[in-house]
């Protein structure tokens, strides 16, 4: 079954290693199109792999077989020698051709035989095309005929297998589909799109993938058919798809268009030098008209591919970084299209909060739809839980206040009313005591840069002060040991719950704060960090801090369950293999820190997650959870980022 390690990710979008019998292909990643006769290639899979660094290509395997010369060379020298190519080959299996002409000349079984017999790494189903204005009937029928195929070419292939996904516009077929390849296929390849890509109908493309991602397995590699164009790269791994295939760089070569990641570029009116790559600095693309028109095709190819090789390096950066929904937003302002896809996206949360990662290094707003980011969903469902919670203090209007206002901001009114005190920030109405937690505490918008426009928040808070007596007055001398408090409270509430916090010992806790920026770095008992606050605004637990919390609420911290095999690695520091996960606590997300604990509940270390609590043990290969944490270790504390200023 297929071999798909997850090394990074950024929610559904996976940096991740899918390995073949030609070597590992690192997602996502570019399949090119590429035609089985060397003579009516543009640009030689030698020349992608060795000048753009392209590992993989995929082939058609119909258009090999229906050729007798292409046929008997890939026959007696395999596929990779046909194209002349030592990295791994996909090949299609006619589906394509059968929708296109109305039929193929080869079965199913033949076509599989085919590609076994040419060395495919990956080879794939010859599934039924669905239309996506297909009736519902004919797509229920295309789906069961598909999956039949699949389970009798699984039968017949030990290799790596790729089974289309299909279902047309239905989405409980679309989910069936998923759920049954799932059970079959190596790679679960998202078919019948390729009309909704060509014609932008890319809100109908987000539903038909959205459709079925929660039901396809964790371990699998995930295939987008005929997604070759840049512009939609970053939309369609923030949807989870690991691997694309594009002929469209030899498309529109033929139309004489250059491919960019924010649209399509007609040759024939470029006066100026727009592009200054290795390529054009050869050859400029002002003097194109000056070649033939098989050069000059060839040129753009190669160009093409460039283009397209370059904005997947920056998706697969993106998701280091972990600013793939900057990136799209980005990319989705060149064209209403893409942004009728964005908003499509943001209006089904549910889809991403499942692997939405629980901190991100920084929040910039990109779009109005900036707002609307599952994050931004998840982060104020908490919020209005945490203040659902308290014990009906006085609530006052929100105003835009920041910590380094708290020395005029009472606790009590005159009566001993406990105040609540909230701050009018972009994301919503959030407590004073949460204003640092991601992605509020990170948030870098345009507010940020309208304060001259903006009323001066000292002076709306001494305001509301004035013109209401009862609030009583600044808390002098012992605002900050009460806020210390406040934030201790908060901060463990906002990780545990009220009831984990309501069994520590609060009053023997104190904060460790930056000397720059006062904000809180760590929360320590008796001269130990128990808990390392990051630039995320949230307390992550060191092992001493984990000693204490499984102590003081034994059966209610959320952890995670370790193998008794790996359980002496893992205290020794060694990160946590999925397959080596027994259980992980439901309530966990992606990037918390939790507590590892072997079968009998004992203390092994505590680390970071890497996957979800639904993926976990579900992956054969990769790592679950980076240990942060154990019993020899000091505590990591993150280095204070620069002071920045936001407010004159």
């Amino acid at each position: 079954m297929t071999d798909f390690e997850l090394l990074e990710r950024d929610g559904l979008a996976r940096r991740g290693r899918l390995s073949t019998p030609h070597g590992p292909i690192e997602t996502p990643a570019l399949l090119p199109v590429v035609h089985p006769d060397p003579a009516r290639q543009a640009a030689s899979p030698r020349w992608m792999r060795e000048t753009l660094g392209l590992g993989a290509v995929i082939t058609s395997a119909y258009i090999t077989w229906r050729s007798p010369p292409l046929s008997a060379v890939a026959r007696e020298r395999g596929i990779h020698g046909l194209l002349d190519f030592d990295g791994p080959i996909m090949t299609d299996s006619g589906a394509f051709q059968q929708h296109a002409y109305g039929s193929v000349e080869i079965t199913p079984e033949e076509s599989l035989g085919f590609q076994e017999a040419i060395g495919s790494d990956i080879a794939t189903v010859l599934d039924v095309f669905t239309e996506p204005e297909a009736p519902r009937d004919h797509a229920a029928e295309g789906l069961e005929i598909t999956l039949e195929r699949a389970r009798r070419a699984r039968a017949g292939r030990s290799g790596l297998l790729a089974v289309p996904v299909q279902g047309g516009a239905y989405p409980d077929l679309r989910a069936r589909s998923a759920e049954a390849a799932s059970q079959i296929g190596d790679v679960l390849a998202v078919g019948g799109v390729v009309p909704l890509l060509e014609q932008y109908r890319f809100v109908e493309l987000v539903r038909a993938v959205a459709a079925a991602r929660p039901h396809l397995a964790p371990d699998r590699a995930v295939h987008l058919f005929g997604a070759g164009h840049p512009m939609t790269f970053a939309l369609g791994a923030l949807l989870g798809v690991d691997l694309f295939d594009s002929s469209a760089y030899i498309k529109f070569a033929r139309r004489g268009a250059l491919l960019v990641p924010d649209g399509t570029v007609p040759v024939r009116g470029l006066r100026e030098r727009i592009c200054e790559c290795a390529l054009c600095r050869e050859r400029p693309l002002t003097e194109l008209g000056e070649l033939s028109a098989g050069d000059r095709e060839v040129h753009l190819a190669r160009h093409n591919l460039l283009a397209s090789a370059e904005e997947m390096a920056r998706v697969r950066q993106a998701i280091r970084e972990g600013t793939l929904w900057e990136l799209v937003e980005r990319r989705t302002t060149a064209h209403p299209a893409l942004r009728a896809a964005l908003r499509s996206l943001t209006s089904q949360p549910e889809l991403f909060l499942p692997t939405e990662p629980d901190r991100r290094r920084a929040f910039r707003e990109v779009t109005a739809e900036s707002r609307r980011r599952p994050s931004v969903v998840a982060f104020q469902r908490r919020v209005e839980a945490y203040r659902a919670r308290r014990v009906a203090p006085r609530r006052l209007p929100a105003v835009p206040l920041r910590p380094e206002y708290l020395r005029w901001i009472p606790r009590e009114d005159r009566d001993g009313q406990p105040l609540e005190w909230v701050s009018a920030t972009p994301l919503g109405d959030v407590p004073l005591e949460l204003l640092e937690t991601y992605p509020v505490g990170p948030f870098l918008g345009l507010a940020e840069f309208e304060s001259p426009r903006r009323p001066c928040p000292v002076a709306a808070l001494r305001s509301l002060l004035d013109a209401d007596p009862t609030l009583g007055t600044d808390r002098g001398d012992r605002w900050q040991p009460d806020w210390d408090r406040v934030q201790i409270q908060a901060l463990l509430e906002w990780r545990y719950g009220p009831e984990i916090v309501r069994r520590l010992e609060i009053a023997r806790l104190k904060v460790g704060r930056s000397r720059r920026t006062l904000r809180v770095r760590w929360i320590e008992a008796d001269g130990r960090p128990l808990w390392v606050v990051g630039n995320d605004g949230q307390a992550h637990p060191t092992f001493e801090g984990a000693v204490q919390l499984l102590s003081s609420a034994p059966g209610l911290v959320p952890r995670v369950t370790v193998h008794p095999e790996a359980a002496e690695f893992v205290a020794a520091g060694r990160s946590l293999f999925s397959k080596f996960v027994v259980r992980a606590d439901p309530a966990l997300r992606v990037e918390m820190t939790a507590p590892l604990v072997d079968p009998s509940d004992r203390l092994l270390a505590v680390g970071r997650l890497l996957l979800a609590p639904t993926e976990m043990g579900r992956m054969s290969r990769g790592v679950a959870v980076r240990v942060t944490g154990h019993a020899r270790s000091p505590p990591e504390l993150e280095p204070e980022p620069e002071p920045v200023a936001l407010d004159g």
